[in-house]
């Protein structure tokens, strides 16, 4: 597949990781959001995807990668976390720059925390060290639902509106739509969310030595602002950036995401 004038490539890390390749240039590992299917992302999520990944691979060639199908019950983010220095140090036998959005960027977190020896640099955006309350019980019910069969996108309304009106009036949108958003496996996206619910590196962040950068929307509401400057101020050595006015999922589509990472990562 041709994605700009890159010829995009699809393959599979060690424990089954799932990836695919956008760009050129020195490897950036990109630890993808949270995601329903723990697979590379067809259709209409692919399209959206790129327009985040594209813009990176200017400066990268970007390794987008996912956890691994199949993920099992009592699955921690050690674990997942080792899987991934497993696959990273098979692959580029040498340290590399990672990027984590989202819930990657809690994986990255723990990597960079418990494998130091495969982490040259690392961007953690739209993240922070733990997961607030309410971004807690928003995955938990979420996941928890749809496993069961019932529908539950709504229950993601809290961190998708601002206001209460805004929240009444996507809560019932969510919900017409969760059919065309349900998964294959339910119970890989249960898993995660379960192994991220005690995810908690606070006491960890002094002890990572990779340069990092932390990047933030000041309108996120999965995570307030005061998290991310927390985060950063706790990291042996890091940059806090946040975009004004910027949503969590705006935050790495904004205009200035890729040319910042590009920036501190020397790509």
């Amino acid at each position: 597949m041709i994605s700009g004038r890159w010829r995009m490539a699809e393959g599979v890390l060690k424990h089954g990781l799932p990836y695919y390749t956008v760009g050129a240039g020195r490897p950036l590992v990109a630890l993808r959001w949270f995601a329903p299917e723990h697979a590379n992302p067809t259709g209409w999520a692919r399209r959206a995807e790129l327009r985040v990944m594209s813009p990176l691979g200017r400066h990268f060639a970007v390794y987008a990668v996912n956890r691994a199908p199949g993920m099992a019950a009592g699955t921690t983010m050690a674990g997942i976390a080792a899987q991934h220095a497993e696959a990273l140090a098979e692959r580029f036998g040498e340290p590399v720059d990672v990027l984590g959005m989202s819930s990657g960027g809690s994986v990255a977190l723990q990597l960079a925390a418990d494998h130091p020896e495969v982490v040259r640099r690392l961007v953690v955006a739209g993240a922070a060290y733990t997961l607030t309350p309410r971004t807690r019980e928003v995955q938990r019910r979420y996941t928890e639902a749809v496993a069961a069969g019932r529908r539950g996108a709504h229950h993601q309304a809290p961190v998708v509106g601002r206001t209460a009106l805004t929240r009444a009036l996507i809560r019932p949108m969510m919900w017409v739509a969760d059919p065309l958003m349900r998964p294959a496996d339910p119970l890989d996206m249960l898993h995660f969310a379960q192994a991220e619910d005690s995810f908690d590196v606070r006491d960890r962040l002094a002890g990572i030595s990779a340069p990092t950068l932390v990047v933030g929307g000041e309108r996120d509401l999965a995570y307030p602002v005061e998290l991310f400057g927390q985060t950063a101020e706790l990291l042996q050595d890091a940059r806090l950036v946040l975009y004004p006015g910027t949503s969590h999922l705006g935050t790495f589509s904004h205009k200035r995401f890729a040319g910042d990472v590009a920036e501190f990562l020397g790509g």
